[in-house]
């Protein structure tokens, strides 16, 4: 069968805004360094007056994910929420300009666009202040025939769970992929997550998914493991792919018997940890969906990852892996 593009994204649209900070600054908002806090309308609008300049890009898990397979070479398409303001139509024509298929036009009414404050202090740790606004407003509604298409893979992020009809929209573009001869892959998104929707998570993973990426501590939420044996012997049960990120001790590749270990690469200095996960989950995928191995796909996902934290931001640089990973 022959598909429409390479990767379907569905996730929570965000815009990502980055800027460099000092510990003063954070001491001003109350934000903790290295944490994730949920933030309302109004503190996101009294963090952003507090501002100097800034980057703003497209963002959230998945759609910097998609944004890295598109500027690595291939067709992607994406579905999430955004509004008809200013930071959503920054969302739409960023990764419109990447070649992005944008699925949903943008909401006339509700909420504003979601956006993620990312602070980051001088030695590259990341803080993030993030408002959902309309990206909670993605309905099972918006997942259709039309709409989903007919990729050859779709990548959906766990924080879909937490919107009111995410998990039986994930559980929909399951159906349509199952349909379609599409393979589906899932990005566990972080260990709190997991916890909220463990159970749900099991069930979708065992029965309706090809691929899953994340970190080992997403993987212990998950499986309930306390060590990385553990976790990959769990693992070889499930008959499906898992991709497992470990931080300096590299990534590992688990299919039943199968298992490839491919070490990180070392780097002078960490200059924005921003997007790792999600670069690494690019190269992976772009690998897996152009038929290279799992060694050569966790090869293209450190590859990429390696490169996207020596930089601000998590955008990977176009053609990247023209440029030296193969």
């Amino acid at each position: 069968m022959t598909h429409s593009v390479q990767l379907l994204g569905i996730s929570n649209a965000i815009v990502d805004v980055l800027v460099h900070v000092d510990q003063a600054f954070l001491d001003t908002i109350g934000a903790p360094p290295g944490s994730m806090t949920l933030i309302d309308e109004k503190q996101a609008r009294d963090i952003y007056s507090k501002m100097g300049p800034a980057t703003e890009m497209s963002g959230g898990s998945v759609a910097n994910t998609v944004a890295g397979f598109a500027n690595l070479g291939g067709s992607a398409a994406y579905i999430g929420k955004v509004r008809n303001d200013q930071l959503g139509d920054i969302f739409n024509h960023d990764m419109n300009s990447l070649g992005v298929n944008i699925r949903l036009p943008a909401a006339t009414s509700g909420p504003p666009t979601a956006r993620s404050h990312i602070l980051i202090t001088e030695d590259g740790q990341r803080t993030m202040q993030t408002y959902l606004g309309a990206c909670l407003e993605l309905a099972l509604a918006d997942i259709t025939e039309a709409t989903v298409g007919n990729p050859q893979l779709i990548l959906l992020e766990g924080y879909v769970w937490d919107i009111a009809e995410g998990p039986a929209l994930a559980r929909k573009a399951a159906e349509i992929a199952r349909g379609n001869g599409t393979s589906v892959s899932l990005s566990l998104s972080d260990s709190f997550c997991v916890q909220r929707h463990r159970d749900s998570f099991e069930d979708f993973v065992r029965n309706d998914v090809d691929i899953v990426v994340a970190d080992e501590d997403e993987i212990h939420a998950l499986l309930d493991t306390d060590n990385i044996d553990d976790a990959i012997a769990k693992c070889r049960s499930y008959g499906k792919v898992f991709a497992i990120t470990r931080s300096e001790k590299g990534s590992v590749i688990v299919e039943g018997d199968t298992c490839v270990e491919q070490a990180a690469t070392p780097v002078a200095k960490v200059v924005d940890s921003t997007g790792a996960g999600d670069a690494y989950s690019a190269g992976f995928l772009f690998g897996w969906v152009n038929g290279k191995t799992f060694s050569e796909c966790a090869q293209y996902g450190t590859f990429c990852a390696t490169k996207v934290i020596q930089q601000l931001g998590a955008r990977i640089e176009k053609g990247l892996l023209l440029s030296g990973s193969n």
